[in-house]
């Protein structure tokens, strides 16, 4: 009995214990939770909060970091250091916080071992939500074992300027379909909006969306340079798919822009963060700075003449947490104890960093588990999946008397030439470019024919360099083939563990980077003498596949007018030439539509498919070489192939539009068509829903996209595709700056493209 007595006296203590440590109590709600330990903190404590290390040097280094990064490692790694620094912060720490372990995951983890997905870019244009749901949810499995808590993903910038190096990690240059396809991504990692509204599920990850915001349009394409936006073009664009994901998917975190925009970088911007992002969209997550970004508001921006009026300016425009490494905000101790700065100021960061660790549940869930990395990382399904996102991703731009599909059972050989014929290119923020992770053009048409064709290879040229030494070695396989399968294209900056990568000459590849992050053109032709090399081999007479693996529009006029089949297969990831290679053969029809416009040329940037009406010019008389004309003199304003392009190997037919109201108030209406497959091939069509205002009182674009559904059908086989609409999707930023719906007509329009409507009918809103 008296032992007994203890065991119960004890049990109550413990009990009394949790009670007055509120914050500890999973039962108690998140605001209590967050309430109580923040009255036990400390100034020095709470703004400790707001900084980050590594993993490894949270437990070595002195304090308590709000977040920390998982390093360049292989998963299993990663997975150790996890719950060594967790297991520190929640055991070994005054008040037993836990820090928030972030990690890269744009297309899959940014760690050895993990899957590796086709690149963004690639994902935007499989125009499949769903596909890239999945994909998420699958990334968030691999993450989560590794104990990782946050991506630092994904991105809701537009590509609207080819020469942009991170266009590769963009998904579209409309602002619809980056919201549709960033939004699924995010749920897909995160959970249902429904189920975040409370906390993060087991299994998933918290997501950040940046670039916020106007970053992929900086003067000149150079990385990090001003915006040139009015707020109506900002808000019209660039801040309609960070609102969709605000408001839609309920993202968790927010990362400002390196950027300016009239004058004002992103991270000091009130106008954005507590504005926009705050009053005006009640978003409840935190503000992750871009790294070094709070920094560069004294040393490169210079609105600031030191570390403490840089932490100031950034505190009161709500930036929660610098990011990568403490650099600034330690000045807010001192500024507070000074009066120079509230502490609600930093309470209210730190508020805003505890209410998601509560959520994510950090405070409870188990410590990851270098055994369960083997079961849950690049599974067969992760495997699969990478493939089927890989063959939807391909964009067939052109296919002159169907040359394509090949018929292996009618090729005697094959030539299969050029630089990304047999090197694995993945993009950015991956691990590695090793050709042991995943499978070359080269090696995925072999495993497709076989015995049955003779492959001759030949590399023919680098990526970016000038020698012409290997067209030789070229000429003779495409002459001793019955066709030719050309790779072009560019290799990104990696992360390899070795900070942006390995450089020229230090193993994994010679060329250097070519786009990426940081690594932006003057001139998106063909790089080095690849041109000349498809020119050379063209030469032959034999028949020519053009397949482009690279991140960003290239110019190919030449190409168009002089190759009769042309694949843009983006960077497909590590099943990307197995994907390649079935759609070369027809075991897969292609579905991919391009996500942006391809230019003619360098000098016909900016061009986009929603453009306004005066923007080709009032004159209409485009002119070549041999007839200059105006507008331009020697050129036409078009695009090289248009947004929302893509060819298949069967053909669609599109009839019986109908609309439910020819005249509506302030009501929903749908709009439907019948696509029907008149082809001799199952295949994917997408189908494009756009409006056009005719008569506004501020200008608008000729057409903008608002819905749009990927379907499959049987040859012969019709589907009535039918899409909800609000009054509000019909809406402008009017003179006043105010989101209104104006009284007039409207046009609807189904398309196959920007420029290949093929029903449209007049409606009226009435108000």
């Amino acid at each position: 009995m008296k032992f007994g007595s203890i065991y119960l006296c004890i049990a109550f203590m413990a009990i009394l214990s949790l009670q007055a440590q509120v914050y500890k109590n999973p039962k108690a709600s998140v605001e209590d939770r967050v309430n109580d330990l923040m009255q036990r903190m400390t100034l020095e404590e709470k703004i400790e909060q707001m900084g980050m290390t590594s993993l490894n040097d949270f437990v070595n280094k002195p304090g308590v970091y709000g977040v920390c990064e998982s390093p360049f490692v292989g998963l299993d790694k990663v997975a150790d250091l996890s719950a060594k620094a967790k297991k520190h912060g929640r055991e070994n720490t005054r008040l037993g916080i836990p820090p928030i372990q972030i990690a890269e995951c744009l297309h899959g983890v940014l760690a050895y071992g993990a899957t590796i997905y086709p690149q963004a870019i690639a994902q935007g244009s499989t125009w499949n939500p769903q596909l890239i749901e999945r994909m998420g949810s699958a990334i968030a499995t691999e993450a989560s074992a590794a104990g990782v808590d946050q991506a630092l993903s994904p991105l809701f910038d537009l590509i609207r300027d080819a020469r942009y190096g991170r266009n590769e990690e963009c998904y579209a240059e409309d602002p619809y379909l980056v919201g549709i396809m960033g939004s699924a991504f995010v749920t897909g990692m995160q959970g249902r909006p429904e189920q975040t509204k409370i906390g993060i599920p087991a299994g998933k990850v918290m997501c950040t969306a940046k670039h916020f915001a106007g970053y992929s349009v900086p003067w000149a394409g150079i990385n990090l340079a001003p915006a040139s936006l009015g707020e109506r073009e900002l808000r019209t664009l660039h801040l309609t798919p960070f609102e969709m994901v605000v408001k839609d998917a309920n993202v968790y975190s927010v990362m400002p822009s390196y950027n300016e925009v009239d004058g004002v970088p992103a991270h000091a911007s009130d106008f954005l963060l507590n504005q926009v992002l705050r009053n005006e969209w009640e978003f409840e997550g935190y503000v992750f700075s871009d790294y070094g970004s709070v920094s560069h508001l004294y040393n490169f921006h210079n609105i600031a003449k030191d570390k403490a009026e840089a932490a100031m300016r950034a505190v009161r425009a709500g930036v929660d947490l610098e990011a990568a490494r403490p650099d600034v905000y330690p000045s807010l101790v001192q500024l507070v104890k000074d009066g120079k700065i509230s502490e609600e100021l930093v309470d209210r960061a730190v508020r805003r960093i505890l209410t998601v660790k509560f959520k994510a549940g950090l405070f409870e869930k188990p410590y990851a588990n270098p055994n369960d990395i083997k079961s849950k990382v690049h599974t067969p399904a992760h495997i699969a999946l990478a493939r089927e996102i890989a063959e939807e991703s391909v964009v067939l731009l052109q296919n002159d008397n169907n040359l394509l599909p090949l018929d292996k059972k009618k090729l005697r050989s094959l030539a299969v030439i050029g630089p990304n014929a047999d090197q694995v290119q993945y993009g950015d923020y991956s691990y590695t470019r090793d050709n042991k992770s995943g499978v070359t053009i080269l090696e995925g048409i072999k495993n497709v024919v076989g015995k049955d064709v003779k492959i001759n290879y030949a590399k023919g040229c680098g990526i970016t360099d000038l020698s012409k030494e290997g067209f030789a070695e070229a000429i003779k396989a495409a002459e001793e083939s019955d066709a030719v399968v050309v790779v072009l294209g560019e290799t990104s900056v990696i992360l390899s563990g070795l900070g942006w990568g390995k450089g020229p000459g230090e193993g994994e590849i010679e060329d250097p980077f070519t786009t990426g992050e940081g690594y932006d053109l003057t001139d998106i032709n063909p790089i080095g003498v690849q041109r000349d090399l498809i020119q050379a081999v063209a030469a032959t007479g034999k028949p020519v596949i053009l397949v482009l693996v690279h991140g960003r529009p290239w110019s190919i006029k030449w190409e168009k007018e002089n190759i009769p089949a042309i694949l843009e297969a983006w960077y497909p990831g590590e099943q990307g030439g197995n994907a390649v290679a079935d759609i070369l053969f027809g075991n897969v029809n292609p579905s991919g539509k391009l996500n942006a416009t391809f230019p003619q040329s360098v000098g016909h940037i900016p061009v986009f498919y929603d453009y306004k009406t005066s923007a080709k010019g009032i004159n209409r008389e485009p002119g070549s070489p041999e007839k200059p004309g105006r507008d331009y003199v020697f050129s036409s304003p078009d695009p090289l192939f248009p947004f929302g392009f893509g060819l298949s190997y069967t053909t669609f037919e599109y009839s019986e539009m109908q609309v439910s109201k020819e005249s509506f108030g302030k009501e929903d209406l749908n709009v439907s068509v019948k696509i029907t497959n008149t082809g001799n091939r199952i295949g994917k069509e997408v189908v494009q829903f756009y409006i056009h205002d005719k008569i506004g009182t501020v200008t608008t674009p000729v057409m903008a996209l608002k819905r749009f559904e990927k379907i499959e059908l049987k040859p012969g086989e019709s589907k009535n595709v039918t899409f909800k609409l609000s009054y509000k999707d019909l809406g402008l930023w009017n003179s006043q700056m105010q989101y209104v719906t104006e009284p007039g007509e409207f046009e609807f329009m189904f398309a196959k493209s920007a420029e290949h409507v093929q029903c449209l009918k007049t409606v009226v809103f009435t108000d």
